[in-house]
């Protein structure tokens, strides 16, 4: 009877390499579910949709130069009398640096018309121009509206770019908890079987007389705490499926449905770097140049520096100096200069609190921003030297982690072999296989380490591209 238990023990263990369940299975590579929540996920979408909206609001901005066409028409009849009947029309094109180019066209008559719009019966045209002297000359809302539009177009970039890599770095979150979940399954597949068989090998050798009755109990409680395991690792499994299924979208905000057929990436490991563009910067220093958290920075100080020099502006005199030469229509190719309208517009706070204040608050947003951005570049910097160190570190202990395992894998069997001449019991093995299960686990959970580990460089990084 002990050859045939010696054999039984043989077949729990060949066991343990074998996965009957997913011979017909598909891998879903790490890449390939990116690549998904890349293209489809609604998320990095709306972050596509900041770069829309950032041109929209340029093309507002610019609307502040649009050409303008003005009619204002008034008529006044009483008991037959035409009172008054009054037509100003124009047509404006503001420019750039706050000059106003303008075209008009006035008709007016009636018998209690005002004397100051009297006109001539055929009307009377008029071309002019008004610049600022003083306030809006070099700035003006206008100009100001566009440029932070332009500057708001690139923040929209850095910020698509932030948003979009926090969706990967969550999504990749799930796929490695969905990978080690999966993982811990097959892992307790493999022992539960193990316990059965040698369950059903201790019940043969109990009625051959060969073992004590009390083996079968002992037996029995390693393959309940298996069926325990295998049962709580199950659950982990179909939650972390759900929560891999978040992140699956197909085209039109269809929702992707994870076949069981499908299982996740087995050698990780030796793709993710690449996948995650990480295995250079492992090697070689990183420039925070073109990063979008520190590009975000700049371009917020950029759009708060054209908020200050408008702030500036407001200090000076508000001085608006207009001429406008007039004519007959039929008149018009006559250049009679003497025939003009001239204004002139001063307007100035004699302690300008308002403005000086303003002024000062802007220029402590832009130091409030630029300590922002010097304690931004220095943790970034030190977050990535630390990431690169727990990388290399957690490659080391996984290494590390695997010896172990295999050396428990060894000491199993020499005690199961002990076991089969008499000279071991079924609690050492239980417990050598314990203590197997135990370092693979760790290992699992340290490869699963390791996988984040290099997504949160990838975060840190911020190129989803």
């Amino acid at each position: 009877m002990k050859p045939l238990f010696i054999l039984l023990l043989l077949f729990g263990s060949v066991a343990f390499g074998q996965d009957s369940n997913t011979n017909n299975a598909k891998q879903f590579t790490y890449n390939e579910f990116l690549g998904y929540v890349k293209k489809y996920h609604p998320l990095v979408k709306t972050a596509n949709l900041e770069i829309n909206k950032a041109q929209a609001n340029l093309m507002m901005a610019r609307g502040g130069f649009d050409p303008k066409i003005e009619v204002d028409f008034k008529e006044k009849q009483f008991k037959d009398k035409e009172y008054y009947s009054i037509l100003n029309s124009s047509f404006k094109i503001p420019t750039w640096y706050g000059i106003e180019i303008k075209a008009g066209f006035d008709n007016n008559d009636g018998i209690y018309l005002n004397p100051e719009n009297t006109v001539p019966n055929k009307g009377l045209t008029s071309l002019g121009i008004t610049v600022p002297l003083g306030q809006g000359l070099f700035i003006n809302q206008r100009m100001a509206d566009v440029r932070k539009a332009k500057i708001q177009m690139q923040l929209s970039l850095a910020e698509r770019k932030l948003q979009a890599i926090s969706v990967l770095y969550d999504a990749s979150l799930a796929y490695f908890n969905w990978r080690k979940t999966f993982n811990e399954v097959k892992l307790y597949e493999t022992y539960n079987a193990n316990a059965q068989i040698r369950f059903n090998g201790i019940k043969s050798l109990i009625k051959a007389g060969d073992k004590r009755a009390i083996d079968s109990i002992e037996a029995g409680i390693s393959v309940k705490n298996r069926i325990l395991s295998l049962e709580n690792s199950k659950l982990k499994l179909t939650k972390a499926k759900l929560e891999l299924a978040n992140f699956l979208w197909l085209d039109n905000a269809i929702p992707f449905e994870l076949s069981e057929l499908l299982v996740p990436e087995k050698d990780l490991d030796l793709t993710i770097q690449e996948t995650l563009k990480t295995n250079d910067l492992i090697q070689n220093e990183f420039t925070l140049e073109n990063h979008p958290k520190i590009n975000a920075l700049e371009n917020k100080i950029e759009i708060l520096t054209v908020e200050k020099k408008l702030k500036a502006n407001m200090l000076l005199p508000k001085i608006d100096v207009g001429y406008s030469y007039i004519a007959e229509p039929s008149y018009i190719d006559d250049y009679q200069f003497e025939n003009y309208k001239i204004g002139l517009n001063f307007y100035f706070p004699l302690f300008l609190r308002k403005e000086r204040g303003s002024l000062k608050l802007a220029q402590y947003k832009i130091q409030e921003s630029e300590f922002a951005l010097n304690l931004e570049r220095f943790q970034l910097s030190n977050k990535i030297s630390a990431q690169k160190t727990e990388i290399q570190s957690l490659a080391k202990q996984n290494a590390i982690v695997k010896t172990l395992a295999s050396d428990y894998s060894l000491m199993l069997k020499s005690e199961e072999r002990l076991f089969s001449f008499g000279e071991s019991s079924l609690f050492l093995i239980n417990s050598r296989e314990n203590s197997l299960i135990s370092a693979q686990l760790a290992s699992i959970d340290l490869e699963n380490n390791y996988f984040v580990s290099n997504a949160a460089l990838f975060k840190i990084m911020a190129n989803p591209d």
